[in-house]
């Protein structure tokens, strides 16, 4: 029976990650996995001078949310700013994927003054997420909007919270309900909403005592036992929930604080990162009970470890960059470091892999592609020169890209023939 009640919750809950291939490769932050996993190859090469490029489309305002897809549009929240009102637009878009025209843009949340962020924030830095019935945009406190694909509102709500730097955790559905972190200066907390009118289905407090409460991080959902954990990494500590909000389990990395990195699951461990200031990477069973730190970590390195960057693992192989562009590759399970390479510039972009290579996009614009392999091979060096913190997703056989002022659509050009 048992058997039978968790077939039934993984088709019921995973139905249509099952069926995300090439247009619905990346319905959320990371893709359809949410953690950096594109199902065809990508491009290896191009350049902003048009090889392989096959639209740029130039974008108002500045964000550092990640591009979406549905069935038939690329999808991306944005942030406009008038400095002579002081107003504040945030919107959504959507974007045609054979030409890069727009299709609709709907202003979602309107506001009369600039809200203080950081000045590598945006205020449009989560990531929306399609459900394949609907899309949910996120802006932390200053607002939440679920919509129609042809751009028409179904709600919108606020929700009061004091969040430092802005915000930066993207929101998640899961079965009937969205899940983000507000873990801002007071009460830090996991709300989980009802999809169908986003009101609060329940909130879970951290128990915690952190020095600096606030911390950025998107929860990831994983399989366990007949039923499911949400993993939720805060300040000093990695939570773990149950459906309802019951806290589950938590491990410890004392004084850890603005965590940002996604977490991943690879064979009963998932691996988070502790933030700043001086960033770990935990791996750690999921199947404790209590406070597990002592019992249930399996492996920790400080050794070049992202603050901003979500890692990826490639036949049983963990990548990850730190912030100054240092690539690791260790062995998942027993945290082997098989090589550190220093690769790229400054880094906040998460990884992406896709048909054995990894694509590391650093903040210059400038994407390294190298082989998900035991050794260091890079295949190729590609920049568009504009600044970029975005991470790139995955649509058909092509890469998107966002930077500070456009979006790209980068693949395979067909040139005439002669």
């Amino acid at each position: 029976m048992k058997i039978v009640k968790f077939i039934f919750l993984i088709l019921l809950v995973y139905s249509y990650p099952i069926f995300l291939q090439g247009k619905l490769d990346w319905n959320q932050f990371r893709g359809a996995t949410g953690q950096g996993h594109a199902s065809s190859e990508l491009p290896v090469v191009w350049d902003s001078d048009g090889s392989n490029l096959l639209w740029r489309t130039k974008l108002e305002g500045k964000a550092w949310s990640s591009p979406i897809s549905t069935e038939d549009e690329i999808i991306v929240s944005n942030a406009r700013t008038d400095t002579s009102s002081n107003k504040l637009f945030l919107e959504a878009i959507s974007i045609d994927p054979k030409d890069g025209k727009r299709n609709w843009r709907s202003i979602l949340f309107e506001y009369s003054n600039l809200p203080r962020i950081h000045r590598k924030n945006s205020y449009a830095s989560p990531t929306p997420f399609y459900d394949g019935n609907r899309i949910y945009f996120h802006f932390g406190n200053l607002g939440t909007a679920c919509m129609e694909k042809n751009g028409q509102v179904v709600w919108k709500k606020t929700f009061n919270y004091s969040p430092v730097h802005g915000s930066g955790s993207s929101l998640i559905a899961f079965g009937e309900l969205l899940f983000f972190s507000a873990d801002g200066a007071d009460d830090p907390c996991l709300y989980a909403l009802n999809k169908k009118d986003g009101s609060i289905t329940w909130k879970a407090r951290r128990t915690s005592n952190a020095k600096k409460n606030f911390s950025f991080c998107t929860p990831l959902v994983i399989p366990a036992g007949n039923s499911f954990q949400i993993i939720s990494p805060a300040s000093d500590w990695c939570f773990s929930y149950d459906l309802t909000g019951r806290e589950i389990w938590k491990s410890n990395y004392r004084g850890g604080y603005s965590v940002v990195p996604r977490p991943i699951y690879f064979k009963g461990l998932i691996y988070v990162s502790s933030g700043y200031d001086h960033p770990t990477l935990y791996a750690i069973a999921v199947d404790g009970v209590g406070e597990v730190t002592k019992r249930k970590v399996r492996w920790s390195t400080g050794k070049a470890v992202p603050r901003n960057s979500s890692p990826v693992i490639v036949n049983g192989l963990l990548f990850m960059v730190s912030d100054a562009g240092v690539v690791s590759c260790l062995d998942a399970l027993t945290g082997e470091v098989k090589w550190m390479e220093r690769v790229a510039g400054s880094t906040s972009a998460s990884l992406i892999q896709a048909g054995g290579m990894i694509y590391l996009t650093d903040e210059e614009g400038t994407t390294y592609v190298f082989q998900a392999k035991p050794s260091f091979v890079l295949q190729a060096t590609n920049s568009l020169q504009e600044r970029t913190l975005a991470s790139g997703m995955a649509y058909e056989n092509t890469l998107v890209l966002r930077t500070e002022n456009a979006l790209y659509r980068i693949g395979k050009v067909n040139k005439p023939k002669k």
